[in-house]
């Protein structure tokens, strides 16, 4: 009888701990982790504009509860939507470049006259299979927009005609590409989504070209803006550096598939050997593109200092537990005196996570990256005075 008392009482002790536990992971989700998003923008029209339409910014977002951890939300994120979201169909439009490149612009087949065109521009290896551009594709249904995925050189299973890549400045690329959707889509306007390093080469082009960019609202999601800083976190063992190693296993993945690249510049042992993406960068990116260091090529890269002269507006997608950005490395100052630009920094959702709920969405057009970018794009198209006076193609 005293053995039966024991264990009634082992086990509601064990009931008990776990009881407390839970207590307390709840009340540190509630207290620390379900957060309204940050905007830093500067006081003004656009400022007022995004507080007034986009109601994603007056809402706590919601982490998916076992998923907080940014690491986390980066590597499920990524798995979850690619199982859960079906394919895209689309139909390719290869685009031969003024130095003999080329690259390929995969359209979203679709019914019925359309509102805009929306242009996607994926992160450092990703094409139009990737999981977050079904995000976007979704939210360009919903807006009544054709979505065109930009791929950029060797990406997309196009092969390479000249022996050169992309890297983060490779903005004059992504001009002609602008040129040949405006003069495929018309006279609707053209929006632009790029993830990660897409949004950083969209980044530039728009502060390259100033009024003269082609684009008339724009949205980048997870992008490292100072690309200095960036590459330190990123490099932070291990679980960070964990990220890096497979990224750069994907780039040399990318350079083994084409051949011509061998006829340039390039450390290729050092390709072999690189470990990280700063390592790869050091042995293939700054001597493929002619940068005198690592250093000197993230320099450039930066958006920090080029931010002010983005006239189109311009919202970023942040989150401040970013392996590759976190909240001290975004360049907040300096988005606080562009005219038109704004971050949107959420507490949680990693690099291209931002997973919400109890279990992930299945539909794309239900993922956070989706309604950020439907709410966002439709308020503009609603006023048309907000958007970029795009020069004619």
């Amino acid at each position: 009888m005293l053995g039966i008392f024991m264990y009634i009482f082992e086990i509601k002790k064990e009931l008990l701990v776990g009881f407390s536990l839970s207590i307390l992971y709840i009340t540190y989700y509630l207290v620390e982790v379900v957060k309204k998003p940050i905007l830093i923008c500067r006081e003004g029209e656009f400022r007022q504009f995004l507080e007034e339409n986009v109601p994603l910014l007056s809402e706590h977002y919601w982490p998916t509860p076992w998923c907080v951890e940014s690491r986390l939300q980066t590597v499920l994120g990524s798995v979850l939507r690619s199982r859960l979201l079906p394919p895209v169909k689309y139909r390719r439009q290869v685009v031969r470049l003024s130095d003999g490149g080329q690259v390929a612009l995969d359209w979203v087949e679709s019914a019925g006259p359309a509102r805009a065109v929306l242009l996607v521009l994926p992160g450092l290896t990703g094409c139009a299979d990737a999981d977050y551009v079904r995000c976007l594709a979704a939210a360009a249904a919903r807006l009544r927009a054709r979505c065109v995925v930009f791929n950029n050189r060797g990406l997309g299973g196009l092969p390479l005609t000249t022996p050169r890549l992309y890297c983060a400045v490779s903005h004059s690329d992504l001009a002609e590409a602008v040129r040949a959707v405006r003069a495929a889509c018309g006279d609707v306007p053209l929006l632009a989504a790029g993830v990660s390093l897409g949004g950083l080469i969209l980044g530039h082009y728009l502060a390259e070209h100033g009024a003269g960019a082609g684009v008339h609202a724009a949205l980048a999601v997870s992008s490292p803006l100072d690309v200095v800083k960036g590459s330190e976190c990123m490099e932070r063992a291990p679980l960070n550096a964990l990220l890096s190693y497979h990224m750069a296993r994907n780039l040399r993945r990318t350079l083994r598939a084409h051949e011509p690249l061998r006829a340039g510049p390039c450390d290729w042992r050092g390709v072999e050997r690189a470990r990280s993406v700063r390592e790869f960068d050091a042995a293939f990116t700054t001597k493929h593109f002619g940068f005198g260091s690592v250093d000197a090529y993230y320099a450039a890269a930066s958006l920090r200092d080029k931010l002010a002269a983005v006239r189109v507006p311009l919202l970023c997608l942040c989150a401040a537990d970013d392996p590759f950005q976190p909240l001290g490395a975004m360049p907040l100052e300096e988005a606080r005196e562009a005219e038109r630009v704004a971050l949107l920094v959420t507490a949680r959702g990693g690099h291209i996570g931002f997973l919400e709920g109890w279990w992930p969405a299945r539909a794309a057009r239900d993922q956070y990256i989706a309604r950020l970018a439907t709410q966002y794009f439709a308020a503009l198209l609603a006023r048309a005075d907000l958007l970029h006076a795009a020069p004619d193609c």
